[in-house]
């Protein structure tokens, strides 16, 4: 297999996947304590939602992002699969996925950013050195520590790389926008899983042709944050130089690219320096609260801002040597600047190419999910360690179809115990639609029983 492109001559890596198009429509989802027909369309954007606001047992679908509400008075009655879809037309755009993150020791005195698929609150623990295991067989030259960067220059050379990802959410009835990386010139692209988390419809404007295209979802590691896209009909794109991320050094001069704010147009520069390697953060998604823990970051000082995220971090070669992912910033909510650099969290482009590897070349595993998302039609919430308690169902989904009601906990599908509501979405990870699942459920009044349920195709995981 041959591999991406570490520099302007390198071989192209293989494409074309032949996924349907996702659905404009799915089975909408409502809000717990609320009547499902009268729940407002979700008016937040990331940037408005803070840490504190994102309670773990509030109630969430089954990859654990909690319902949001839905607009305007508008019946919130499900769409898609043969439902009507409400009159209301345009959503509400959030500035997508970055996860918005905050350190450690200054989560409480720094604001969120929403926006580089930054959706992430963290906190992180220091370690001296890089990881730098993987062996990727590669021919790039590492980037000198002593290099001048040129922000212009370099920029001009990487923005014809750079996609903007504009993402509709049909169960919140609203729409955000990321970054991403091409790969290759066929339109494989490389983002966050965050940015593309959520997508009911995806569409990709590239920054080298102007074009603008539709995309699906090749699969995606939702522990690592790493999706991998397909632009439909792309040709002649130019692919992103990859360099390598195991040459970085502390002190090397860097630049963020990316969609910041979501405004879309030309990326907008974020020149910094790496100020660590090897960074373990727990990162929690403003969208969802749900929260995940990351490994073998690069710390960055730049102001990497919402919207930036699953964009490059470039080196002062103009070689991507990671994908901007989370941040801790200096920006307040909504996008307005309270001054100074932030600190940025980038994924070291050899460990997010190796699981673009192994996503195109169609390998699942307990952590890579190739393909279409399956789709139950539940809200669950931990059941103090004996399960995953349904908190609603979605009106004529596949649950309620199947008998499923508020208050049922699921412990096991298809023999496999579930503990949590995180252990029910990574099984559902596993799963695709069309899926028969026999959900072992214990009732209100403490009956266990056996429920058979097929999954359908949801929105991306």
């Amino acid at each position: 297999m041959s591999e991406y492109d570490r520099g302007p001559q390198g071989g192209g890596y293989p494409y074309g996947y032949g996924q349907g198009e996702y659905p404009q429509g799915h089975y909408g989802q409502g809000y717990y304590d609320q009547p499902y027909d009268r729940q407002p369309y979700d008016q937040q954007t990331y940037e408005q939602q803070t840490y504190e606001q994102q309670t773990y047992d509030q109630p969430r679908d089954q990859w654990g992002r909690p319902y949001p509400q839905q607009p305007y008075g508008h019946e919130g009655a499900p769409h898609g699969y043969g439902y009507p879809q409400p009159a209301y037309q345009p959503p509400p755009r959030k500035r997508h996925p970055l996860r918005a993150l905050t350190v450690a020791v200054v989560a409480i005195a720094l604001a969120v950013v929403a926006g580089l698929g930054i959706g992430h609150l963290i906190s992180a623990s220091n370690s001296p050195t890089a990881s730098g295991n993987q062996n990727f067989g590669f021919s790039g030259q590492p980037s000198s520590a002593k290099t001048v960067l040129d922000v212009d220059a370099v920029s001009a050379k990487v923005n014809p790389a750079i996609v903007n990802v504009n993402t509709e959410l049909g169960l919140q009835g609203a729409a955000a926008a990321g970054t991403g990386i091409v790969l290759t010139p066929d339109g494989e692209v490389l983002t966050n899983n965050h940015v593309v988390a959520g997508a009911t419809s995806i569409k990709v404007t590239s920054i080298g042709t102007g074009k603008t295209y539709k995309a699906q979802v090749v699969g995606y590691d939702r522990s690592e944050d790493v999706a991998v896209l397909q632009l439909q009909g792309a040709s002649g794109l130019t692919a992103a130089a990859i360099g390598d991320s195991k040459a970085v050094k502390v002190g090397d001069q860097i630049l963020g690219l990316g969609n910041a704010g979501g405004r879309g147009g030309d990326p907008v520069a974020a020149p910094g320096t790496v100020t660590a390697l090897d960074q373990s953060i727990t990162a929690s998604d403003e969208s969802s609260g749900s929260s995940e823990q990351l490994t073998g970051l690069i710390q960055v000082r730049a102001n990497i801002e919402s919207g930036d995220s699953g964009g490059p971090l470039v080196n002062a070669d103009a070689q991507v040597i990671g994908v901007d992912t989370a941040a801790s910033t200096g920006y307040q909510l909504n996008g307005r600047r309270s001054g100074g650099a932030g600190q940025g969290f980038a994924i070291p482009i050899d460990k997010a190419v190796d699981i673009a590897h192994q996503i195109v070349a169609g390998t699942a595993s307990d952590k890579v999910h190739i393909g279409k998302t399956a789709f139950i039609g539940v809200s669950v919430s931990d059941s103090q360690g004996q399960g995953a308690q349904i908190r609603q169902v979605v009106p004529r989904g596949p649950a309620q179809q199947a008998g499923l009601a508020a208050g049922d906990v699921v412990t096991a599908i298809d023999g496999k115990p579930i503990d949590s509501a995180t252990t029910l979405t990574n099984v559902m990870d596993t799963h695709h639609p069309g899926d028969q699942l026999t959900l072992t459920v214990t009732g209100a009044a403490g009956a266990q029983r056996q429920v058979p349920v097929k999954a359908i195709e949801g929105p991306v995981g």
